[in-house]
């Protein structure tokens, strides 16, 4: 029997189905119409300004390397292994970060170490998010922070109190649609001072990239706007890698074709 047929007639045979038709589908568009509200609505949910500072300082976390980077043009960048960590909040929400840096070969010795402290801009600021960097009180006691059980390292409230001098700050704005990164920004172009290798001042620039990349292109400059110090080429490249780089013992980066300390000069800054 066709069920088609057995609707029609049901339909003729009784006045009120009509209504109860009309009445049942002014109910399911109402329901379609709803959904597809709060499904808009969540789909374009602002990002709040405390949002942006999450996403960085979390992009900012982890273990990453210049490995890549060094394959391609060894002459002019290094391994280096980039490693930060949640440290403290601060009571404005701000979030500080342990950072180092090592070559790939010796990451248990660090050469350079800082706090990073991640916030929304001001409001007057045409940017999203603000990252600090400071030096560190006791230097010594922060090296390998990251690699240490949670009970091994200092508490958050040593950490705040441990926060030396400022250094630098980065503003960084949100990436327009169809950009590789997912924020980008730099110190004014004025920069910070800095007295390493004759510089008066030194620049940043930092993007934070899908899949938590990171680059960072640091520069000093003397007082007649030599560059003095940082590579030239373009930003250092972190990106994560696996846990088996540390046992790449035979890896060709670790053969320099000139001596570290020359050229670690035109390459990177050991102490600031």
């Amino acid at each position: 029997m066709c069920p088609g047929s057995d609707s029609v007639s049901d339909s003729k045979s009784d006045p009120n189905s009509n209504g109860w038709s009309r009445a049942r589908g002014a109910v399911l568009k109402s329901l379609v119409l709803i959904g597809g509200a709060l499904l808009v609505r969540r789909l374009t949910k602002s990002t709040t300004r405390w949002d942006h500072a999450r996403i960085v300082a979390q992009s900012l976390s982890g273990e990453k390397f210049s490995k890549e980077q060094a394959v391609r043009d060894p002459d002019n960048y290094f391994n280096f292994r980039w490693l930060s960590c949640p440290a403290a909040d601060m009571v404005d929400g701000s979030k500080v970060l342990y950072f180092e840096q090592a070559f790939w070969r010796t990451p248990h010795k660090p050469f350079r170490q800082r706090f990073f402290m991640v916030k929304p801009c001001a409001k007057e600021l045409k940017c999203d998010v603000e990252v600090g960097t400071y030096a560190i009180r006791d230097a010594e006691e922060y090296k390998n922070f990251c690699d240490r059980p949670r009970d091994q390292r200092p508490e958050p409230e040593e950490v705040i109190g441990d926060i030396a001098e400022h250094l630098t700050t980065i503003h960084l704005k949100r990436c327009e649609r169809g950009k590789r990164c997912l924020y980008e920004g730099s110190t004014p172009a004025d920069g910070f001072p800095n007295s390493w290798n004759g510089a008066t001042r030194c620049t940043s620039e930092l993007a934070v990239l899908k899949n938590n990349e990171i680059h960072a292109w640091d520069r000093g400059y003397d007082v007649d706007g030599n560059q003095v110090w940082g590579v030239k080429g373009g930003p250092y490249e972190f990106k994560p890698a696996p846990a088996s780089s540390f046992d790449d013992a035979f890896n060709p980066l670790s053969f320099a074709s000139q001596p570290v300390g020359k050229r670690i000069e035109g390459s990177f800054v050991l102490q600031e």
